[in-house]
């Protein structure tokens, strides 16, 4: 059973973006899948990598998106992304550093409800604004 189910009160109304934060869900759940069946550290190490560089891939993503259009909530957005690369980024260094590490139920909890809070709090912000672009 997945971790994470898509709903539409995840939706952004932009498929692109929609279809971005559809691929960090089911980087989670794999994510989840894998630590629940006691996979090798390799294998959580390949999804964790997966994880962290599409989430900074996603996030350029939309941070080109602002620059593009001049959104005006772009700094705090980009300040949030920012935040949150960080501290994946030092779960990541842990877990490669630490052979005791563990991707465990506070790290799965921490990246659901971020990337949850995120786009239904702070990404639905730029929503109006990028579709009266014309962005799809």
């Amino acid at each position: 059973m997945p971790l994470l189910t898509w709903n539409e009160n995840l939706s952004v109304k932009i498929l692109s973006i929609d279809n971005q934060h559809k691929r960090l869900i089911d980087l989670i759940n794999q994510l989840q899948d894998a630590m629940s069946s006691g996979d090798s550290r390799s294998v959580l190490g390949e999804i964790f990598d997966g994880l962290l560089n599409y989430t900074i891939e996603h996030f350029k993503f939309e941070q080109d998106l602002f620059a593009k259009y001049g959104f005006p909530g772009a700094e705090d957005h980009i300040k949030e992304h920012d935040q949150f690369t960080q501290k994946v980024g030092d779960l990541h260094k842990q877990f490669v550093g630490s052979s005791n590490f563990m991707i465990g139920v506070d790290v799965m909890k921490f990246l659901t409800d971020w990337l949850v809070n995120h786009i239904q709090g702070v990404d639905k912000g730029y929503s109006d604004f990028l579709i009266a672009k014309g962005v799809k």
